[in-house]
């Protein structure tokens, strides 16, 4: 079984069920079905043939879901890009890849013109916005001069689908083969196949470029849902979608999930369709989760942990752990894991804690969280030296994450690796200390990043933004922090910030923290 079989099922247990909605538009499983036919024998018809590599630049749209299944159906490799990269980040993307068929926004178009003397591996260009534009081919012409006709290209489980890009926070974007058995496993073992007699909505506003977000959409095309597909998140905009589609589900990285709960309008929408709402991407911070639950007692939260390397999610706390119920006992232990905790890993993956040599370490030590299962990468593209840097000879991942586990094996995050604070050979939790300033009334968001001390070789400093119309001292924080947390945890200096440099999921960027304050 491959990813194609997800849309062709679907396709033949309800086709007339809308399968996707977006900007305004509907299409059903058939049209989807007629249209991603079409354009896999336009690509075809291009040359495009099994293992070449097709390209999009673009925000959410209609066309990425079609586009990437036609390329699917042909063999090729789809390979999404991050619309806010900068050209020189670009062009070694598309140029790393070797994409030989590149779809592009309008907005694009002259940024893609720019590159295209230094990617020579491009032989198509393909405008995602109306008709011809230069040299750039229509992509609804396209769709209109096609046959229907389905397209039969034996593909293998092993065969690559995707190519996605890692973020190149630490250094020139990383390419992530992953295969169709990547998809299939996670998809089969946590999503019901279509059912006629069962009909959900799926909000999705993470960015496509993003694992999280392709793996919600297959899973979404699989389970015979409607896509209700937001260009990006914007909050109010979210509330109104939810309220009109009558969304059942929805995925939200924390930071979204933040402004939802926050926004002065929250109460008066009708969001009582929703029955599961997944947050992940990057660490909630627990006040935010708890408002959640208490404003929205009749969803199911599920906290999904993974990364590009492993096709997303490899780890997750489920619905029963974000109610908080039983004993003083039980309710504190459900407390802590749903501040600090990512889950238990899911069925198809195995996952350790190691010290620096690689051994397993006992519950309550911190080491490096590594995973193994069908759903890793075998390694980088075209990179030997960085694959051999992360994975092993016997094909565990090292994820460069930092963690460790409780008596009943869930996992708890002590942050990244490269993220670690070490103070006078004493290892600090970055998402500790965050937590703990989190319960601060006065604090909006914190970032907490090691600063270079002559004496203790390290020491952590608060990076913190301050709620609307709140003010604080230096002093109040770090006195705050002396209440609340061990002596050699707390931060030794405060910063105030208008606001932290966020990804589009909501990561905080602290290579830029500490590259401005890390060495004061």
């Amino acid at each position: 079984m491959n990813t194609t079989d997800f849309l062709n099922i679907s396709y033949a247990i309800c086709p007339e069920r809308d399968a996707m909605v977006f900007d305004g538009m509907r299409w059903s499983y058939g049209q989807i079905y007629e249209r991603v036919n079409r354009l896999a024998n336009a690509l075809r018809g291009l040359g495009i043939k099994k293992g070449d590599r097709v390209g999009i630049l673009q925000v959410n749209c209609s066309q990425y879901l079609e586009s990437y299944f036609a390329s699917a159906k042909i063999g090729a490799i789809f390979v999404p890009l991050n619309f806010r990269a900068k050209a020189e980040e670009m062009t070694y993307m598309i140029s790393n890849a070797g994409v030989k068929a590149l779809l592009a926004g309008e907005r694009y178009l002259e940024m893609v013109e720019s590159m295209l003397s230094k990617v020579p591996s491009v032989e198509e260009c393909v405008c995602l916005d109306g008709g011809r534009k230069d040299r750039f081919r229509g992509y609804e012409d396209l769709i209109k001069s096609s046959q229907a006709d389905d397209i039969s290209e034996e593909i293998g489980d092993e065969d690559i689908t995707i190519l996605m890009h890692t973020s190149g926070t630490t250094g020139r974007p990383k390419g992530v083969p992953l295969r169709h058995s990547g998809f299939v496993s996670y998809v089969l073992e946590n999503v019901e196949p279509a059912n006629p007699e069962i009909e959900e909505k799926n909000l999705l506003t993470v960015p496509l470029y993003h694992v999280a977000g392709i793996q919600a959409m297959l899973a979404a095309i699989y389970g015979g849902r409607t896509l209700v597909l937001m260009r990006q998140f914007e909050t109010e905009e979210w509330l109104k979608m939810v309220q009109a589609e009558r969304a059942t589900r929805a995925m939200l990285v924390p930071t979204m999930l933040k402004w939802v709960v926050d926004h002065p309008d929250f109460r008066k929408y009708d969001l009582s369709s929703l029955k599961v709402i997944t947050y992940g991407a990057a660490p909630m911070p627990f006040e935010v989760i708890k408002k959640a639950i208490g404003e929205m007692p009749w969803v199911r939260f599920i906290n999904a942990f993974g990364q590009t390397e492993t096709a997303s999610t490899i780890t997750s706390l489920g619905p029963e752990d974000h109610v908080i119920k039983g004993t003083e006992e039980e309710k504190d232990k459900k407390l802590k894991r749903l501040a600090c905790s990512i889950g238990k890993p899911l069925a198809d993956v195995e996952i350790r804690i190691v010290d620096d040599e690689g051994k397993a370490l006992p519950p309550q030590e911190v080491g490096e969280i590594i995973a193994r299962g069908p759903r890793i990468m075998t390694g980088y593209w075209g990179d030997e030296e960085r694959t051999k840097q992360v994975m092993t000879e016997d094909g565990w991942l090292r994820t460069g994450d930092q963690g460790w586990t409780d008596e009943e094996g869930y996992i708890y995050l002590a942050g990244r690796a490269d993220d670690m604070i070490i103070r006078g050979g004493e290892n600090i939790s970055p998402e500790e200390v965050e937590n703990a300033l989190f319960t601060h009334y006065k604090i909006e968001d914190v970032a907490v990043i090691g600063v270079a001390d002559a004496a203790w070789g390290e020491e952590p400093m608060a990076v913190v933004v301050l709620k609307k119309g709140e003010q604080a001292s230096e002093e109040e924080i770090m006195e705050f922090c002396r209440l609340n947390l061990s002596s050699f945890k707390r931060p030794r200096s405060v910063v105030f910030v208008e606001s932290l440099p966020r990804s589009a999921l909501g990561k905080v960027n602290k290579k830029e923290l500490r590259n401005k304050y890390g060495k004061a």
